[in-house]
């Protein structure tokens, strides 16, 4: 079986032959070929699964539309599951994206995607409210900022501490890096060189930590963290509750409760990855509307051929082989964004063991609104309802459920026991 990473869009390479390709006329030919694909890799029929390969590797493109695009990056995983290749494949994503980061690029890149997307900004711009309406009057902050987005979200805050009616308050922020994200010492030097310059334009009184060397956040402890008892605490978690193995994530988050912040913010993927890792083809539906929707969105934001979009499904390939195609306990670590994914019910089912909801505020939502009036047609703002099991509030593409942002405080038993 011909590994489809070795993809040759010149039509001399190909031989097809009419008997054998199917008409593809519909427009959702990819997912309907690769459930079929998947449907066959379960049932372990080999004659379809290497019919289906062969068909969607003729077809599949990473320069095409929507549909060679998911085709090529899912067709990938499902050869990997069909040959048990996944953990050499992903090994193999991971170095090549090693060796072609860069600070510069990387940051230019998260920047053009919040440019033209609100996927990111929207749980900034959530999670910055609630952490000034929870921090609101204090004199001494602390936030401890657990993800992977170089900081991008902090000018805006800072922006506002500079503007406050009452004395401009002192910030400390500590930011936890993980080995694996690929950030350097010399980086986050950086990082901290551009915040601590922002901040003294801004007339905020800064100081900028780094916790480093992780390889797992379970590593990551209250000591660790150097909180001073005068400090008003603050935790962000942006995409980084889906990178503690599902097993950890309740150690973990009692972990955040014994911290007795004043808020937690929390931003996730609507996404279930987790209850259906032991049913392949449930994961696989799953895997496949997520990633539809997320290239969908790429392809309204993007240029079909534009680098920045390349990379960022470059990105997104990693985490379909793995979720996929990997057992974990063979992975060993905790590799960025493509850990396993949870709906923000199932977060909440999680959190209310430890803390209760911290509601957002008018103004905090009426930003997000604007926010989102800044972009193309098609975002809107799903906003909690009395009977929803998740309080957190959604951001929504063509009117699918695609990020979940929420806040929290520590429950308040949890906080009498620890005064």
């Amino acid at each position: 079986m011909q590994n489809p990473n070795h993809h040759d869009n010149s039509s001399s390479s190909r031989s097809q032959s009419p008997e054998d390709v199917e008409p593809v006329s519909d427009s959702k030919w990819a997912p309907r070929l690769l459930r079929e694909c998947a449907t066959a890799i379960s049932n372990k029929d080999s004659t379809k699964i290497h019919h289906l390969l062969w068909m969607l590797n003729e077809l599949a493109s990473p320069y095409g539309d929507c549909n060679q695009k998911l085709a090529f990056y899912f067709l990938q995983a499902l050869f990997c599951k069909a040959t048990d290749t996944g953990l050499r494949c992903y090994k193999t994503l991971t170095s090549a994206a090693e060796k072609s980061k860069s600070f510069d690029s990387s940051r230019k890149l998260i920047l053009k995607f919040q440019e033209v997307s609100p996927w990111t900004t929207f749980g900034h711009v959530a999670s910055n409210g609630a952490i000034l309406e929870a921090l609101d009057g204090e004199n001494k902050l602390h936030i401890i900022d657990i993800s992977n987005t170089f900081c991008t979200q902090w000018p805006t805050l800072l922006e506002a501490l500079a503007t406050r009616n009452d004395e401009t308050p002192h910030l400390k922020l500590t930011v936890v890096v993980m080995e694996s994200t690929l950030v350097k010492s010399h980086v986050m030097k950086e990082v901290a060189q551009r915040m601590e310059k922002f901040a003294r334009l801004m007339g905020v009184p800064f100081e900028f930590n780094v916790i480093s060397g992780l390889n797992h956040l379970k590593e990551l402890t209250k000591e660790s963290l150097n909180i001073q008892e005068e400090e008003a605490l603050a935790v962000n978690c942006i995409g980084a509750l889906r990178r503690v193995e599902v097993d950890e994530r309740g150690a973990f988050i009692r972990m955040l409760q014994s911290l007795n912040p004043k808020v937690v913010t929390i931003v996730e993927h609507e996404a279930d990855f987790s209850s259906t890792r032991n049913d392949f083809v449930k994961c696989f539906e799953e895997c496949l509307r997520f990633y539809t929707l997320y290239f969908e969105m790429l392809d309204e934001s993007f240029p079909t051929t534009s680098n920045e979009r390349l990379v960022i499904e470059r990105e997104c390939s990693k985490c379909i082989v793995k979720v996929l195609a990997c057992d974990n306990n063979e992975i060993g670590d905790d590799q960025g964004d493509s850990e396993r994914r949870e709906r923000g019910n199932q977060w909440c089912t999680r959190l209310k063991e430890c803390f209760t909801p911290f509601t957002l505020n008018d103004d905090a939502v009426d930003d997000v609104k604007a926010l989102l009036k800044r972009y193309k047609a098609g975002w809107s703002l799903v906003l909690p309802q009395a009977n929803q099991e998740s309080p957190g509030i959604y951001l929504t593409w063509r009117e699918e459920q695609v990020v979940w942002a929420s806040s929290w405080k520590p429950q308040e038993k949890s906080m009498e026991v620890e005064t």
